[in-house]
């Protein structure tokens, strides 16, 4: 299972797009931000994090009390998945709060 960035790019390429309008930059050398609703990219990214998490504790249960095929491999797997996941969504977490602060400090 691996994580799809594509969402992640978008992300990026609309802030991008609205720092270049904030810095007074035309709107001629502005990229257009594709439609993507920025709302609707986070919230399924968000998502699409708890569900490996969700399946990866599932997976880890169901190896504990010896229900399933799981076995000590998979679990691990999929617990790193998870953890790995998660991570990288505090990271693009970090980065939208650092272009928060970046944007409201600019001055008009």
């Amino acid at each position: 299972m691996s994580i799809d960035t594509r969402n992640i790019e978008a992300m990026l390429a609309e802030l991008r797009a609205t720092s270049s309008l904030a810095q007074g930059k035309p709107a001629g050398q502005v990229a257009e931000a594709g439609g993507a609703d920025f709302a609707q990219v986070l919230k399924s990214t968000l998502e699409q994090v708890n569900q490996v998490q969700q399946s990866a504790q599932n997976m880890a249960t169901d190896f504990v009390s010896g229900q399933g095929n799981a076995n000590l491999q998979d679990v691990m797997v999929n617990l790193q998945k998870a953890n790995l996941s998660f991570q990288q969504m505090v990271q693009v977490r970090n980065k939208l709060v650092t272009a928060y602060n970046d944007i409201m400090n600019m001055q008009v």
